[in-house]
């Protein structure tokens, strides 16, 4: 059992920056596929970034170029590095330790993510 808890989030400002953090618990193998995805007001999830069972990372289309995914696998807390953000980047973000993470489109594969975080950037 793999326990989540997502945290960082906040308001800021058109152009601003925030750093989410994801705390996993319980038996994470060192090359567990973990991820972000997000959900916005009124739309489907969309991934965002993962690290493969390799320990590479991906970025999807939704912030490419604006994100930076790390990992601590020491303490077993994943990060979100979010610049640059826009209003319609305002969204619950969460995040998820399942070998599915592995998979395209991950975030539609029933995943169970923590409780998330909720981003509001205003313009």
């Amino acid at each position: 059992q793999v326990y989540l808890v997502e945290s960082g989030g906040g308001s800021v400002q058109s152009g601003g920056s925030l750093r989410l953090s994801c705390a996993a618990s319980g038996n994470i193998p060192s090359n567990q596929c973990m991820g972000w995805f997000r959900q916005r007001p009124g739309k489907e999830r969309e991934g965002v970034a993962r690290f493969d069972s390799n320990g590479k990372a991906s970025y999807d289309d939704s912030m490419n170029g604006r994100i930076t995914i790390a990992r601590d696998t020491s303490k077993n807390i994943l990060y979100l590095q979010m610049n640059s953000l826009k209003p319609e980047d305002t969204a619950t973000y969460y995040c998820v330790a399942d070998f599915k993470v592995c998979l395209t489109k991950w975030w539609y594969l029933g995943v169970t993510p923590g409780e998330g975080t909720q981003v509001t950037v205003s313009s």
